[in-house]
């Protein structure tokens, strides 16, 4: 059962999904109208979860379920990851691969390969304060402050030592 995201419990799950480049009008609007007709209808065992979804910076899909109304089961988050399939074909956007993390350069959303991190860090391209994305957040509540400096994420451990600004 699809509800606003905003009247979610600040404890509802979340599941982030980081987009390859910023979503068009056009891909915002078939996101919505594909993940919509999923909240209505997502269920775990033949219980319907109180779910919703958002879109933040438009480049990132958030799906969430209030876990005090019901708890998805494991193949609920099959189907789940199934209408990200299907938004993947239809967009042509990747959402599920993991490899690249966001980060905020010059007012834009950056995805730098995990292989380059530890470079990336070394030659002052990112810095600890290179703000990243709390993409493995599990809980709506860790969306109010989503932005973080990347010397407190678990970024840090590419972080040369020289380089932690506290």
């Amino acid at each position: 059962m699809f509800v606003p995201f905003e009247t979610l419990p600040a404890n509802s799950r979340v599941w982030i999904y980081t987009g390859q480049r910023t979503f068009t009008k056009n891909e915002v609007e078939t996101i919505h109208s594909l993940l919509l007709p999923f909240c209505q209808q997502w269920e775990a065992h033949g219980h319907p979860l109180q779910s919703s979804f958002s879109i933040l910076d438009n480049q990132f899909v958030v799906l969430a379920v209030n876990e005090d109304f019901h708890n998805p089961s494991g193949c609920s988050i099959d189907s789940s990851v199934g209408v990200l399939r299907k938004i993947e074909e239809v967009t042509g956007i990747d959402l599920l691969d993991r490899s690249r993390v966001p980060f905020l350069i010059n007012g834009k959303i950056e995805l730098i390969p995990l292989a380059h991190l530890k470079i990336q860090f070394q030659n002052g391209i990112l810095k600890a304060n290179t703000i990243t994305f709390h993409t493995m957040a599990t809980a709506k509540h860790q969306l109010e402050n989503w932005k973080l400096p990347a010397e407190i994420t678990w970024l840090a451990k590419y972080l040369p030592t020289t380089a932690f600004t506290h």
